[in-house]
């Protein structure tokens, strides 16, 4: 009798389970453990991987309870969110993304459960000269991290028409007395946003008049201590007197907004400069810039510290960078994916990438994935029962290896009037911008509305990009409908055994976040054949 070895794996930020499916459908893989926040993509997942031990927050795993119960684990795979930091977006009130800490979470992993191998994926962002980390406290006594190239980043923490004497000082030493409590803050920033529109502001005031009118007595009211400095307390109270004597009729609109604005402003600089403090986030320096206030702060590139932490001992790793396309390993579309795959010292062999096995001339089209479902006609209704399918003779290779006993979640929107005449009116190929003008009028800027919206898809040629084709409102190649929930994950390469949990939106959103388990299972195959060799030690 052969002994085939099996290897254990962890899915962290696993989603639907697209990675998973694709290391399952080997048949040489345990998957013994996963991680996934959403509600939604979890159910779906614990749906799918009935055994596998699903847990809820990857920030909460304890790992070396993990090993002592489901033993040691041999790979870790999955992809972690990664907006980054970036300073390109200005018009932002928040500065850091919560998704940040997830990839060092995904270092950490790795740390404790000192895998032969680890695959990243969805990591685009980590190569980008835009999205980056920001140096934080814990990182300044690192000497690896503090080694790399830091580069120089000024936040902007209180614009140029919020500024005034003293207020370097005043935002310097800012503390949590500064702040206004939360609902008031939220109803006059709610009548901020309509500052140059006097109708909608003046609505919105008498709606929040009576919870107002409290807050902006007590502000009249204050008086300077030390926790209150005179320079913020002047602001304030010019500001709720101002917003008093509007209501009163007795100063005009836009001198009661000079006040307002001021006040609105400082509020969000403290808020800036807290969260910058609850991300543990170093301020090198604070200075005036171009008329308002900026923060000194230092960043880093994500791949760069991914790297760098996980090139030295104990934890050293060999790791190899790829982009490759699905649409090379079988899948209908053309959706490219960067990984990032590590081996430990002791491997015998380096990486190298899949073969590819299709090319121009033999890539898999939109018919040989959703051709046979032409004519079943989908359900509005997220809740409607499996539609059984009977054996089909003939039909594409893809088909077949996709097709099931029963074809759930084939779902679609209803379809309204204006949509219905926008599907008619579009061949294939064509998208939103090629519409007559009159079928565009309920888009406000139709210049910057993106090709892929309202794309009918051509038949015979692969897809773009599956996302979330729903908001995308990707129309069949031939009929006048929009793809479906089911038709959406074929594309992926999902098979039709593969349920789909969740409202009609989180399952579209499911699929378009999915690895394609075609491409999954080639990256899978890859790996196993360098760890069959063995290691070193």
């Amino acid at each position: 009798m052969i002994f085939i070895k099996t290897y254990n794996i962890i899915d962290l930020f696993a989603g639907a389970g697209g990675l998973s499916l694709g290391f399952r459908q080997t048949d040489r893989i345990n998957i013994v453990a996963a991680a996934e926040l959403n509600p939604h993509a979890r159910k779906t997942y614990k749906r799918n991987f009935k055994s596998t031990c699903l847990y809820e927050d990857v920030c909460k795993i304890d790992y070396a309870e993990l090993k002592d119960e489901l033993g040691p684990i041999d790979i870790v795979i999955g992809g972690p969110p990664c907006q980054g930091f970036s300073n390109a977006n200005r018009q932002r009130t928040s500065l850091i993304n919560m998704n940040n800490r997830l990839v060092k979470e995904y270092v950490h992993a790795i740390y404790a459960l000192q895998p032969t191998a680890f695959v990243m994926e969805n990591v685009a962002a980590l190569r980008s000269k835009v999205h980056r980390f920001l140096v934080d406290k814990t990182d300044l006594h690192n000497e690896y991290i503090m080694a790399m190239n830091l580069r120089d980043e000024s936040l902007e923490i209180l614009p140029a028409k919020g500024s005034f004497d003293g207020v370097l000082a005043l935002i310097r030493g800012s503390n949590d007395s500064y702040f206004w409590e939360e609902p008031f803050y939220k109803a006059i920033y709610t009548l901020y946003r309509f500052r140059k529109n006097q109708e909608k502001f003046d609505t919105s005031l008498q709606k929040h008049r009576r919870a107002l009118l409290p807050h902006l007595k007590r502000l009249t009211e204050m008086e300077a201590t030390g926790e209150i400095p005179v320079p913020l307390r002047a602001k304030d109270t010019a500001f709720a007197e101002g917003l008093l004597a509007y209501m009163e009729q007795q100063i005009d609109f836009s001198t009661m907004i000079r006040h307002m604005e001021i006040s609105v402003l400082l509020q969000q600089s403290f808020l800036k400069l807290r969260e910058l403090a609850q991300n543990n986030i170093h301020i090198f320096d604070y200075r005036e810039e171009k008329g308002g206030i900026v923060v000194a702060v230092k960043s880093y590139a994500v791949l760069d510290y991914i790297k760098t932490m996980l090139s030295i001992a104990p934890h050293k790793y060999t790791l190899y960078e790829h982009t490759l396309n699905a649409l090379h390993y079988g899948a209908p579309q053309k959706r490219e994916r960067f990984i990032l795959i590590g081996l430990s010292e002791g491997c015998k062999e380096g990486y190298t990438p899949p073969t590819t096995y299709f090319g121009e001339s033999t890539y898999r089209t939109v018919r040989d994935a959703i051709g046979d479902l032409q004519e079943i006609a989908p359900s509005i209704d997220v809740h409607a029962d499996s539609v059984k399918l009977l054996p089909q003779k003939g039909g594409s290779v893809l088909a077949k290896n996709l097709r099931g006993a029963r074809l759930y979640n084939h779902v679609a929107p209803a379809t309204g009037d204006i949509a219905l005449a926008r599907f008619h009116a579009l061949r294939e190929g064509q998208n939103f911008h090629d519409l007559n003008a009159s079928l565009k009028t309920t888009y406000t800027d139709t210049a910057r509305t993106q090709n892929t919206i309202y794309m009918r898809l051509c038949y015979d040629e692969p897809c773009g990009t599956v996302v979330n084709v729903r908001k995308s409102m990707w129309i069949h190649p031939v009929l006048d409908r929009a793809i479906s929930i089911r038709e959406a994950a074929r594309l992926q390469t999902f098979p039709d055994s593969f349920v789909f949990e969740g409202t009609k939106d989180a399952q579209y959103q499911q699929v378009g976040n999915a690895v394609p388990p075609f491409l999954a299972k080639a990256i899978a195959k890859s790996l196993i054949r360098i760890l069959d060799t063995g290691t070193n030690e």
